[in-house]
């Protein structure tokens, strides 16, 4: 495994920003704003790289939003963590998403990309959950991307709705047999706003009954058919809990709750399908 061997200060001619590197969208967005900060309270933490095959050379592995910003404020060196040996894309994607977990939410997109790399070098959802440290259900959604038809991967790649929602509209929209693109953007559209809940009684309604049209299903959805609220009494250390889970899955804890205890029937065969 590989060590931090020292720390340095590394002129930025001798950086390159590698392949690893989780974040490949809006690495410039909020820049200047960091740039301020380290204008005024210096670097806060150091970057951290590791050799290259030029002796003279080093592959920023984490903090390349950092190297920009020194990048615009003029500064010639940075403070760097160097590593006792160079790492592969795959170690170095490992790297990078799990520090960026840590200080600034990914681009999902980003994301996306970095789980279904990650996903086909390991083979497995439970290893990449182990690398990370990302969620099950986090990493089964993002891998799941590449599964959905292109009308409904251009709404997640433009922010028009999330990857959950457009996952739950194409199901949807395939329970007739056939993907009906535009019936999949109307669910996605008029589900993007709704709860989990809401969500998963769209998809059962259209499985029972393929030939129901979307209309009819959505209208029935807003109108808060299908589905019954539960009140129940949680710990204050199962509350917060619950309230981590949601935020590591971008959703409400509502919700969360519901997908947790839809996994736990799905994992004690009561329900035929997970979350």
């Amino acid at each position: 495994m590989v060590q931090i061997l020292e720390f340095q200060d590394i002129p930025l001619e001798k950086l390159v920003i590698g392949k690893g590197q989780a974040r490949t969208r809006d690495t410039s967005k909020d820049v200047d704003e960091l740039a301020d900060s380290i204008a005024r309270v210096g670097l806060l933490e150091p970057i951290v790289v590791c050799s290259t095959d030029e002796d003279d050379k080093f592959e920023i592995i984490t903090g390349q939003r950092r190297f920009l910003a020194h990048q615009l404020l003029g500064k010639r060196t940075i403070w760097a963590a160097v590593l006792s040996d160079h790492v592969d894309e795959t170690t170095a994607k490992v790297l990078s998403v799990t520090e960026n977990l840590v200080r600034r939410d990914l681009n999902s997109n980003d994301l996306i990309d970095v789980c279904t790399y990650l996903y086909r070098h390991y083979g497995s959802i439970k290893a990449v959950c182990e690398e990370t440290g990302l969620s099950y259900e986090k990493v089964r959604q993002h891998v799941k991307y590449d599964q959905l038809i292109p009308e409904l991967k251009e709404m997640v790649d433009t922010n028009e709705v999330e990857l959950r929602t457009a996952l739950r509209a194409q199901r949807a929209a395939e329970a007739s047999g056939q993907i009906d693109a535009v019936e999949a953007r109307q669910f996605a559209l008029e589900m993007e706003p709704m709860s989990g809940a809401q969500r998963s009684a769209i998809v059962k309604a259209k499985e029972e009954n393929p030939s129901r049209s979307a209309d009819d299903i959505l209208e029935e959805a807003k109108g808060g058919g299908r589905i019954t609220q539960i009140i129940v009494t949680l710990s204050s250390e199962v509350h917060a809990a619950v309230g981590q889970y949601a935020r590591s899955n971008g959703t409400n804890s509502d919700d969360a709750a519901g997908m947790l205890i839809r996994e736990a029937l799905y994992h004690n065969d009561l329900l035929e399908e997970a979350p």
